[in-house]
């Protein structure tokens, strides 16, 4: 078989080429036309919204102005229950910490009988003193009926007249004597001064206390109170008889109110305390302890402010943010604007900033939605 030769071998490479090169040109010319009829035809992106949303005017209406500031629940007052007698042996204690006693009520006893021997003697000593004095009282009475007779000089009779007397002030300190013995028997039944909660215990069955000792500590009326600290610019603000709801560590909600404000700002934090009264009960049931942390809020009265629903303030990078209707080129589009918010309440969010009132807000969706999308909007503004 005869070898092409190079001219041969060229020309059909060329023809190849250029074949080639037909095709690409066919197939470019085809692409520019499908890309021309998809620049022309925007229906599509029109069609396929980012999302259904509704949307809401804002509401003008009144809000409550409060307060909010920090501290402690504190007992109102604690009575320190402690012996009145010293030297005796600690023989019953019948409450325990978090008993709710009456006033009068016996908390503890001693042994009595130390006391009891004591008030003994002491009536013995009585009736001695009695007996002297009777005696003193009978050889006074026949001194003063020898006085006319001389048998008795005035000296002498005035002797007797004195030891009368003396003998009746010792019966009188006697006396005396056996009411305080009986008032140390008394003692010996340590009872509680007022109602109240036992907060704390130290009396133990066996021991050998002396007077003055602490053996309880008890909350009176079982009443509470929270110790607020307020900055000294906001002390002016409040009021006694202010109400207050106070939220203790444990999530009890406790309704109070203001029963005076602290005299003193402390020099170091330049804060001052108001004293709150609480109720017994908190109101979701929960407990509220004597030293607990807590919160509250101040009622302060109402203000106008404008508000939306919750659901279309969207928070990003610690700004808050709404969506409003936008049209643009025939497409319902929304805008994203930063707002500035102020009090909450309930599901309505105060806007401070950065809206109209005439301006309706998307609220359903707006936490999936971004500056200039697409949207359908599902029915006109509504309040």
């Amino acid at each position: 078989m005869r070898r092409p030769d190079a001219a041969s071998f060229l020309r059909d490479r060329r023809a190849t080429v250029t074949a080639a090169a037909a095709v690409l040109i066919v197939l470019a010319g085809l692409g520019l036309a499908a890309l021309r009829a998809t620049a022309a035809d925007p229906a599509p992106a029109a069609a396929r919204p980012a999302l259904t949303v509704t949307t809401a005017l804002p509401q003008r209406g009144a809000l409550p102005l409060t307060l909010v500031a920090n501290g402690s629940i504190a007992a109102w007052q604690e009575a320190s229950i402690g012996a009145q007698v010293g030297g005796l042996r600690l023989a019953d204690v019948r409450v325990n910490v978090g008993d709710t006693v009456k006033a009068g009520q016996v908390l503890a006893t001693f042994a009595p009988e130390t006391v009891q021997a004591s008030l003994a003697q002491a009536r013995a000593s009585l009736l001695e003193a009695e007996a002297s004095a009777a005696d003193a009282r009978a050889n006074n009475e026949r001194a003063r009926t020898l006085a006319n007779s001389g048998a008795l000089s005035a000296s002498q009779i005035a002797q007797y007249a004195t030891s009368a007397q003396t003998a009746d002030a010792r019966v009188a300190a006697a006396r005396a004597q056996v009411q305080a013995q009986q008032l140390q028997v008394g003692f010996t039944e340590v009872r509680a001064p007022d109602s109240g909660v036992i907060s704390s215990r130290t009396a133990t069955v066996g021991a050998v206390v002396g007077a003055g000792t602490e053996l309880f500590r008890m909350v009176r009326k079982g009443r509470l109170e929270w110790r607020a600290e307020v900055t000294s610019a906001e002390l002016g603000r409040i009021r006694p008889g202010a109400r207050v709801q106070v939220t203790a560590a444990s999530g009890a909600i406790l309704d109070g109110a203001v029963r005076t404000i602290g005299p003193t700002v402390d020099s170091q934090t330049r804060n001052a305390l108001v004293y709150v009264d609480l109720p017994a009960q908190s109101r979701n049931g929960l407990p509220a302890k004597a030293g607990m942390f807590a919160s509250g809020a101040f009622a302060l009265g109402e203000s106008e402010a404008l508000t939306v629903p919750q659901s279309a303030v969207v928070v990003r990078e610690a700004f808050s943010y709404v969506f409003v209707p936008a049209p643009a080129e025939g497409q319902q589009r929304v805008a994203q604007r930063k707002v500035q918010t102020g009090r909450r309440v309930g599901d309505r969010v105060e806007i401070t900033g950065g809206l109209a009132a005439d301006q309706p807000v998307v609220v359903t969706g707006a936490g999936f939605l971004n500056d200039r999308d697409i949207v359908r909007v599902a029915q006109s503004p509504v309040k």
